[in-house]
């Protein structure tokens, strides 16, 4: 089985399998040091699969997304620009993501494009809650297992991970050291999809 059609198995699953908003079930992060040149790595995503773009201290950031984003409307790919929802307005993404400390600026998106995507990342049953009073339409919750991007960070586990997901009020998304074997783990604790950088490539 591939990551792919593991993820799709894992959104039909959970409980939020039938919700109006559509999401992805595979979620492909760009990283400035692990991938800061996605381009590749699109070109090989399966399409109706999302991509968040972060790259936060990129040069040239807005003009790559610019880039990107044709890549991904070629593909079929949902775009979304992390960290700066102007940004995201200004290069026509299809929503954004924010880190856990700017959840709130969720609003500020939506007031302006109600049908954007948007997504979250929480690191605890509090910043999923978080999340939800966002208004975001999915949680990215990390880092479920050992990862490269935070290798000091304590994983959730799988158990700590259903747990969670169990009670929050909206789709999760797992993120952390997934790869197909960690993500077969995933079977039963509710994640609405996978996301990843290495592991997706």
């Amino acid at each position: 089985m591939t990551l792919t059609k593991l993820a799709a198995e894992l959104k039909r699953a959970s409980r939020f399998s039938a919700t109006k908003r559509v999401l992805p079930a595979l979620w492909l992060l760009s990283d400035s040091q692990r991938l800061s040149n996605p381009r590749a790595a699109l070109g090989r995503l399966p399409t109706g699969s999302g991509f968040i773009f972060r790259n936060y201290d990129q040069p040239g950031r807005e003009f790559m997304a610019r880039e990107l984003l044709r890549v991904c409307r070629q593909r079929r790919i949902i775009f979304l620009l992390a960290g700066d929802w102007r940004m995201a307005l200004r290069v026509g993404a299809d929503g954004a993501h924010f880190p856990e400390a700017l959840a709130h600026q969720a609003h500020a998106i939506r007031s302006t494009k109600p049908n954007a995507i948007v997504t979250v990342a929480a690191h605890s049953a509090r910043g999923i809650l978080r999340a939800r009073q966002s208004g975001a339409d999915a949680v990215l919750l990390s880092p479920v297992f050992v990862t490269q991007s935070h290798p000091e960070a304590t994983p959730l586990g799988p158990g700590r991970f259903a747990k969670l997901t169990c009670g929050a009020r909206l789709p999760v998304i797992a993120l952390g050291g997934i790869d197909l074997q960690t993500a077969r783990r995933l079977k039963g604790g509710g994640a609405a999809g996978i996301a990843g950088i290495s592991g997706i490539v």
